[in-house]
């Protein structure tokens, strides 16, 4: 009586250890992300990388039984074709958890841990279990205790002043005498003069490091320029 595994072409025990072990190292990775209120968490890591495991089963399973073919043969396998489409294809997914709110970007840790969940379910599906092992580790580490190196470090921030001025004068060189003896540097800016309104609309780029530096800096600007009609900060 033949064997139940040479009916299915392949070893049960082989290829459902191997998609129990992506299931359980990317469920690590997504339970972090889910934790932190991320819109790809724990379902989302774990069937990716289920769904590349098993696409590198499937890949392997083809070359396989086709690799009988000798080289006359029109027909030529290559077992890498698929991963590189996924190595493609994920990328589309990963641009879905990026999002922007004004000078904020979110979600780009997030696409990085997608596409690394899909490169561990690559190791896994082809037999490259200790290294999917050691880059789990890596990526747990990463996420978990970098965010706690990266509170203590005095990182460059980024807003964009908005001022709107009644009158013609321009007041430049004195919001960047302002910004400067406050520790802010001016980056770039831009202003739409209204002719028939008689209003000039300022959108400054600065940079600074500290957040009180910049509320200072503003209350300044809004007593020197009498003129301002409207500011906010984005």
């Amino acid at each position: 009586m033949p064997d139940f595994s040479d009916i299915l072409m392949f070893d049960i025990g082989t290829v459902f250890g191997k998609l129990l072990i992506a299931a359980i190292l990317s469920s690590f990775i997504g339970w972090e992300r889910e934790r932190r209120g991320r819109p790809a968490g724990l379902r989302t890591h774990l069937l990716v990388c289920v769904g590349v495991t098993l696409m590198m089963l499937v890949s392997e399973h083809i070359f396989v039984n086709y690799q009988g073919y000798n080289n006359d043969s029109v027909l030529r396998i290559d077992p890498a074709r698929i991963a590189a489409q996924v190595v493609t294809g994920i990328g589309f997914l990963g641009a879905g958890t990026i999002m922007r709110s004004r000078a904020s970007i979110r979600g780009l840790t997030t696409a990085a841990s997608l596409w690394l969940v899909a490169g561990i379910g690559l190791a896994v599906g082809s037999g490259f279990i200790l290294p999917a092992v050691f880059a789990t580790v890596i990526a747990i580490a990463t996420l978990v205790l970098i965010p706690f190196i990266e509170r203590g470090m005095k990182k460059d921030k980024y807003r964009t002043i908005k001022m709107l001025i009644t009158g013609q004068e321009h007041f430049l060189d004195d919001i960047t005498r302002i910004l400067e003896k406050n520790s802010v540097k001016l980056q770039n800016y831009k202003f739409e003069k209204d002719i028939q309104k008689n209003e000039i609309m300022y959108d400054i780029n600065v940079k600074y490091k500290d957040e009180k530096t910049l509320l200072f800096a503003s209350d300044d600007i809004t007593k020197t320029i009498k003129d301002i009609k409207c500011f906010g900060l984005e």
